[in-house]
């Protein structure tokens, strides 16, 4: 159960202690369980909207999204902003790019763009609360981590010796490769193919802007990535259900 614990501790802020230092491949098998964390975020998720349900629409959407960003950390929300400035203040240079990532300062463009993706959030998590759609607070979450596990099957990471290359070397291709496909799965049956459509969209699209500047990934695009994943589940849902 270690790789969970490891997935556990790194993905949530919730109180999970390793017994030792894991090794190589207990990191590298972690990501096989980023789904399953997702659904645990997502279970707790949907567990808060159901004891909200009497409170005002507004007040239960900012609710669940500060839930959201507290149950990880703001994590996924960091590697966004260094992104977003790196990307902005790299002027299509790789070496410049990856040097300001590693910058903690956040600039006026890693302010913009975290206010737009929480706007964005806030505005379809509210529209999902008023017609009730609460297994999209399930599956968000799962989709966003599972394209965590594809960015790392199937990209190369950038930065030797970093934890993101520990991960990806020691990752079990072939049970990826399924957990995958059953979380694919899941999300066609419970969300619907335009949902999946927008999900894949946005991956595929984050992913091109990577190998093109950086030629593969590093932790903060990594969180980037699923930030703009979940938002792009979110979105679709909401429009889907229009």
């Amino acid at each position: 159960m270690t790789p969970l614990w490891i997935a556990l501790q790194f993905l949530t802020r919730l109180p999970v202690r390793l017994a030792g230092m894991p090794t190589p491949e207990q990191m590298g098998r972690s990501l096989l369980y980023y789904p399953l964390v997702g659904a645990l975020i997502g279970g707790l998720l949907m567990g808060a909207a159901h004891l909200l349900e009497a409170a005002p629409l507004a007040l239960q959407a900012a609710l669940l999204l500060s839930l959201w960003v507290a149950l990880t950390g703001a994590l996924h929300l960091d590697g966004l902003a260094d992104s977003a400035d790196a990307w902005m203040g790299g002027f299509g240079d790789r070496e410049r790019t990856l040097a300001i990532m590693k910058d903690p300062r956040s600039g006026p463009i890693a302010v913009v763009v975290l206010v737009l993706l929480l706007l964005l959030k806030f505005t379809a998590l509210l529209a999902l609360l008023e017609r009730g759609d609460h297994i999209v607070l399930l599956l968000a979450p799962v989709l966003g981590r599972g394209a965590l596990l594809a960015l790392f099957l199937c990209t190369p990471y950038v930065r030797p010796g970093g934890l993101g290359d520990a991960l990806k070397t020691h990752l079990p291709r072939s049970c990826a490769t399924m957990v995958l496909a059953v979380t694919a799965l899941l999300g066609l049956l419970f969300t619907g193919f335009w949902v999946m459509v927008a999900a894949a969209g946005a991956f595929l699209w984050l992913r091109r802007m990577m190998l093109q500047r950086l030629g593969g990934t590093t932790g903060d695009t990594a969180g980037a990535l699923l930030e703009g994943v979940e938002c792009a589940v979110l979105l679709a849902a909401t429009l889907q259900g229009s």
